[in-house]
């Protein structure tokens, strides 16, 4: 997805340009499970039983259509019937394709610790929304609903260490597992690329789960 730099200058970012993907030296593959679950420079988020025998962590762009199709069709069976249940383990990563989609990461960042998640799920359910149609408003809009002040939106928007750590964990997922793509998943470090199907993901987790 192209953005104006005229949307970004009214969005408010304060970030230089998002560099652009790098060419893996290899394509993404079956990653360590040590090594991947090493937590990118801001920490990970997870939902789920922190002692689960299962891991999944999921690389994804906010601006990434298939990502969004993901998280609004797939992602609720896979949580009720995996997550809640304490059978899995589930570690949002950031990977943006654009400036806006660091934006959009970058407020969920800053939201508190309980509402990251919640983030996630409007943003992906109103992609279309705020990605086309006066991204400063909606995304404050989006905003509002984690506790976020005009103020404090704006100032995360500006803060340039959030935005590093952000950058910095897309390029250690390139670097490190030749991420380059969305969604990308790992199932206990087996990779899955692609908004594939509920049964997909059941199928490797009943493999992981053995």
């Amino acid at each position: 997805m192209n953005i104006d730099r005229r949307t970004l200058i009214g969005l408010g970012v304060v970030i230089a340009a998002l560099p652009g993907l790098a060419i893996p030296a290899a394509r993404a593959q079956d990653a360590d499970q040590a090594t991947l679950m090493a937590p990118p420079p801001l920490g990970d988020r997870m939902l789920g039983n922190a002692e689960a025998t299962v891991t999944i962590v999921e690389y994804a762009s906010a601006t990434c259509p298939h990502c969004a199709n993901f998280h609004n069709n797939t992602f609720p069976a896979l949580k009720e019937e995996f997550i809640d249940t304490g059978k899995v383990k589930f570690i949002f990563r950031e990977f943006p394709f654009d400036d806006l989609a660091l934006a959009a990461f970058m407020l969920a960042r800053c939201a508190p610790e309980d509402k990251y998640y919640p983030m996630i799920d409007v943003i992906f359910e109103q992609q279309q929304k705020w990605t086309r149609n006066n991204p400063r408003d909606e995304l404050f809009k989006i905003a509002k609903l984690a506790g976020f002040t005009e103020d404090s939106f704006n100032g995360c928007l500006k803060n340039t260490d959030v935005a590093k750590g952000i950058i910095d964990g897309r390029t250690q997922a390139e670097k490190d597992f030749g991420v380059e793509s969305t969604p990308t998943f790992y199932i206990n470090g087996k990779l899955l690329r692609g908004n594939e199907p509920i049964e997909k993901f059941r199928e490797m987790i009943a493999a992981a789960l053995g």
